[in-house]
């Protein structure tokens, strides 16, 4: 029997992560008008600040509020101006961002989707995901839960979410100045996982169906095809692809005409709306014309505003409830307000707050992970979790690739350095030499390869691309 949305959902809310640009404004000629939106985000921010508790946290033990981050950035209101009764040292970024850089946070047994959660809404909130504290690197944690026996998949691929999710999380948190961080060849890695679990009738759900007939037979889900088509999007895939266009019909074929929701695998929800249309939001189609708008005028975000409490703001989960959901009112909202799985910060309002705040050094002394890639030109790309304690404000890439022969996560990433020591041009990397035009090269936080050398500087939450080839 599968189980209630509410219960599946707790899997994926608390292991999972919200993703992918938002598109800020949907078109005029859209059902629902310009102003009923600006209402509906309105309305919906006014609901979500009452979320938040007396210390100005939304975040904590078990299936907390966080997701309100993607939600706000989505609607255009900063973390940092989102405090209570108006204490400013109690802010909705501040708070979170010192629950991040705790130490037991978040637990004893941390799943990969912990991480990515935390990525996309520390991005979300204005906190850099790969430089929230000295100690914390969620861009390097991430990486640590690479399955070398499985490339591509993060996590134990039964839990094909946590894949979904790292697609959305490594490709839409950006660098502070909007770069991607990570490389291709990973991008492409997890492009190829994520084609591979496409059901036959053009969605996915949360299960890994990959090489399995019967799973990939098995109905597809309305809240995972939103997610794992924002991941194809958000990882560079052109909405024109095959796959991304199979995804589309799937989830054209699930629309109510009287409603404009979606008949989703628990039911018409709210939830489930709002995925797809992040989904959709993600992937630069218009959730208000063409395929979705029905025959009786009626389009998701007409349900999703149908959904709305006004003037309180909240929405509520199923169309028959009485009173708001937490869950339902940031799904809603975040889709409504043209959001994919994670946005930009916006710009506060708070005066003398910045829009992005991160740790800008490394702490001598203080243990800390970077995020590591080894591409051999090959196909042979290895991602690993790099542990090591720095002894000053900058390190060198000669030792981090030192402390990646002992201390990576997974293991193996690097087995050997040549030369072993100096700051000189590394000529031999994994037993694999310079030759000619080819030559190891590195890039950091998406930058444009250059020659790898051991003196290459590295700073606190670089995201570091080591490849070989012209």
């Amino acid at each position: 029997m599968p189980r209630p949305l509410v219960l599946r959902r707790s899997v994926l809310t608390a292991a999972a992560a919200l993703g992918a640009y938002a598109l800020t404004t949907l078109p005029a000629a859209a059902t629902a008008t310009p102003a009923q939106i600006a209402t509906s985000k309105t309305n919906g921010v006014a609901y979500l600040k009452s979320l938040q508790a007396a210390d100005g946290s939304y975040a904590g033990a078990g299936l907390s509020n966080e997701w309100a981050f993607s939600a706000f950035a989505a609607a255009g209101t900063a973390a940092v101006d989102v405090t209570p009764g108006g204490d400013a040292s109690k802010n909705a970024r501040t708070v979170y961002r010192t629950l991040l850089s705790t130490g037991g946070w978040p637990s004893a047994s941390p799943v990969v989707t912990d991480y990515e959660r935390a990525t996309l809404n520390a991005f979300a909130a204005g906190i850099d995901p790969a430089r929230v504290s000295a100690s914390r690197n969620l861009i390097a944690d991430t990486y640590g839960y690479w399955q070398t026996a499985e490339p591509g998949y993060f996590g134990p691929s039964a839990n094909f979410n946590g894949t979904v999710f790292a697609a959305l999380a490594l490709n839409g948190a950006r660098t502070q100045s909007g770069q991607v961080r990570v490389p291709q060849a990973l991008r492409n890695a997890i492009v190829t996982r994520i084609r591979a679990n496409q059901h036959n009738d053009g969605g996915w759900n949360y299960g890994k169906a990959e090489g399995n007939p019967t799973q990939l037979a098995a109905a597809s889900d309305i809240d995972m095809t939103g997610a794992a088509m924002a991941a194809l999007c958000v990882s560079g895939v052109p909405n024109t692809d095959t796959d991304v266009v199979q995804a589309k019909a799937f989830l054209k074929s699930k629309l109510i005409a009287n409603s404009g929701a979606f008949n989703a695998m628990f039911g018409v929800n709210t939830d489930s709306n709002g995925w797809a249309v992040s989904g959709l939001n993600a992937c630069g189609i218009n959730p208000q014309t063409g395929d979705f708008l029905t025959s009786m005028g009626k389009t998701p975000v007409d349900f999703l505003i149908a959904q709305q409490f006004n003037p309180g703001g909240g929405f509520k989960y199923l169309p028959s409830d009485t009173g708001p959901s937490a869950y339902a009112s940031i799904d809603g909202l975040r889709a409504v307000a043209g959001g994919g799985f994670t946005s930009a910060p916006p710009v506060p309002v708070t005066s003398g707050a910045p829009q992005w705040v991160g740790q800008t050094s490394f702490t001598s002394g203080t243990a800390t992970k970077v995020a590591l890639t080894v591409d051999d030109g090959a196909g042979g790309l290895k991602v690993c979790s790099v542990a090591f304690t720095p002894t000053g404000s900058t390190t060198t890439l000669g030792a981090v690739l030192d402390a990646a022969v002992g201390a990576a996560t997974p293991s193996g990433c690097v087995t050997s350095v040549t030369p072993s020591s100096g700051t000189g041009t590394i000529t031999a990397l994994n037993g694999k030499a310079n030759s000619g035009s080819s030559t190891w090269k590195v890039g950091i936080d998406g930058s444009a390869f250059a020659t790898a050398t051991r003196g290459t500087t590295v700073g606190v939450g670089d995201t570091i691309a080591v490849r070989w080839g012209v």
